[in-house]
C-alpha cells in the first residue's frame, strides 16, 4: 500500500508539473508576444518638440504625415535619436473613384508622395482610404446583408428583401471598386520599387461594410503590397471587431486602436476614448494573438493624455 500511494503521488506531482510547465510556457509565449506588439501615436510633422513627449509616455514610435522626402529623412534621425521609429504615413483620402480627371491625378501624386515620404521615413506601408460614396439611399449599418459576385467583385444585394431603392447605392458601389481596384493597381509598381506597403483602410467611406467582402477586395489586387490597415473601432457598428479580425487574418499589415459605443440598442452610437466602448478589449486581443499579428497598434480618438494613452494600450495588449 505504501508502494502503491508512492506511485500515485509521483503520478499525481508529475501530472501538476507537466500542467505547471504547459502554463508557464503559454505565459512566457503571451509575454513574448506583447513584447512583439509596438505601441504608437499619430503625429503631423515628427519634429523633436513633438517625439520626446511621446518617448517619455511610453511609445515606441509614431505614424507621421506626408512631407518631402528630405524633411523624412531629418525626421527619421531625430526619431532614432529617442529611440522611436516613424512605422507609417497617414496619406488618408483619395478620390480613385472621381470623374474629374484633375482630382483622379491629385490622387495618383499624393499617394506616389506618401510613398516616398514613407521610403525616406523608414516606415513600412502608407494608410490609404481609397474614396468615398454617399448621398443615396443605402441600409442602415445593422441591415446590411452584403451578397456579391466573386468574378466581379461587384454587387448583388445588400439587405435582405427588395433591393430596388439601392440601385443607386449599388451602382456607385460597383464603380468605387473598379476605379480604386485599377488606380491603386497602377500604383503598385511604386509601391515595390519604395518597399512600402499600400494599406487600405474603411473609415466610414460606406464601402467594404463586410468582412468577407473587405478581404475579396484586398485579395482582388493579388499582390503583397496591398494589404489591409484595420480600425479596430470603425467597424463595431457593422459587426462585432474580432469577426473583422478573424476574416481579414494575415491581410492587416497595420492596426489603429480606436474605440466606438454603441447606443443601449446596438444601433449607432459615438466614438471614446479606447477602453471606454464595446470594443471586447481581451476577445480582440486574443483574435489578433490567433491570426499571428505582431506589429503597430497606433493609437487613435483618445484619451488626448500621452501617459494616459499608453496605460490604456499596455493594458489591451495585455488583454485586459
Amino acid at each position: 500500500m505504501a508502494n502503491d500511494f508512492t506511485r500515485r503521488q509521483f503520478l499525481a506531482t508529475s501530472a501538476c508539473a507537466t500542467t505547471g510547465g504547459a502554463l508557464s510556457l503559454q505565459s512566457r509565449a503571451r509575454a513574448a508576444d506583447a513584447e512583439r506588439l509596438k505601441k504608437a501615436l499619430i503625429v503631423g510633422q515628427p519634429t523633436e518638440e513633438v517625439l520626446k513627449p511621446i518617448k517619455e509616455a511610453g511609445f515606441d514610435g509614431v505614424e507621421a504625415g506626408v512631407v518631402s522626402p528630405e524633411d523624412a529623412a531629418e525626421a527619421k534621425k531625430i526619431a532614432e535619436g529617442l529611440g522611436l521609429r516613424i512605422h507609417s504615413v497617414l496619406r488618408g483620402w483619395m478620390a480613385f473613384n472621381s470623374e474629374k480627371p484633375e482630382e483622379l491625378q491629385a490622387s495618383f501624386k499624393q499617394t506616389e508622395a506618401a510613398l516616398r515620404a514613407a521610403q525616406a521615413y523608414g516606415a513600412d506601408a502608407i494608410l490609404l482610404v481609397p474614396c468615398r460614396i454617399g448621398g443615396m439611399a443605402m441600409p442602415e449599418a445593422w441591415d446590411f446583408k452584403i451578397q456579391y459576385d466573386k468574378q466581379t467583385g461587384h454587387l448583388v444585394s445588400v439587405a435582405a428583401g427588395d433591393n430596388d431603392k439601392y440601385r443607386d447605392y449599388i451602382a456607385a458601389h460597383d464603380r468605387a471598386y473598379d476605379t480604386s481596384l485599377e488606380g491603386i493597381s497602377k500604383l503598385i509598381p511604386a509601391a515595390e520599387e519604395t518597399g512600402v506597403v499600400i494599406a487600405l483602410e474603411n473609415v466610414w467611406n460606406n464601402l467594404f461594410v463586410d468582412p468577407h467582402y473587405y478581404a475579396h477586395f484586398i485579395d482582388a489586387f493579388n499582390s503583397k503590397w496591398v494589404q489591409a490597415y484595420f480600425d479596430l473601432g470603425n467597424h463595431v457598428k457593422y459587426a462585432p471587431t474580432e469577426e473583422w479580425v478573424r476574416v481579414l487574418g494575415k491581410r492587416i499589415a497595420k492596426v489603429h486602436v480606436k474605440d466606438f459605443k454603441l447606443n443601449a440598442d446596438g444601433h449607432g452610437g459615438n466614438f471614446v476614448d479606447i477602453r471606454d466602448g464595446s470594443v471586447n478589449w481581451p476577445v480582440v486581443r486574443r483574435a489578433l494573438a490567433d491570426i499571428g499579428y505582431n506589429g503597430w497598434m497606433t493609437v487613435e480618438g483618445g484619451p488626448g493624455d500621452k501617459a494616459e494613452a499608453s496605460k490604456r494600450l499596455d493594458l489591451i495588449i495585455a488583454g485586459k
